[in-house]
């Protein structure tokens, strides 16, 4: 039987790891995520946890190809939308720019 190698990664506040793993063909996601122990490593609960391959969204049932990168998610701390009206309220507008006129002026 052959084997594929995956690289599962996550990251936290402080910092992003790394972890190489051997699995046997036809390991999904769960088996990658399972073998590197990567949901303890990284203190999140099964239950919220997203995965993704490459950055594509993937299920836990989804099979893996040698030499594919899972990375575990996280939940949203805050709601990206909100945190954008925030700035944009407390920042001041900058003043406009004069307009310059482009070809013939007569």
């Amino acid at each position: 039987m052959t084997s594929i190698r995956i690289a599962v990664a996550w990251a936290s506040a402080a910092a992003q790891e790394v972890v190489d793993v051997t699995l046997p063909a036809g390991a999904t996601v769960a088996d990658a995520i399972a073998a590197s122990d990567a949901l303890v490593r990284a203190g999140v609960d099964a239950k919220i946890a997203g995965y993704a391959i490459f950055g594509q969204a993937a299920r836990s049932d989804t099979p893996l190809r040698d030499g594919d990168r899972v990375e575990v998610t996280r939940p949203l701390v805050a709601d990206p939308k909100a945190l954008r009206r925030s700035r944009a309220r407390d920042r001041p507008l900058a003043p406009a720019r004069p307009r310059r006129l482009v070809g013939n002026r007569s």
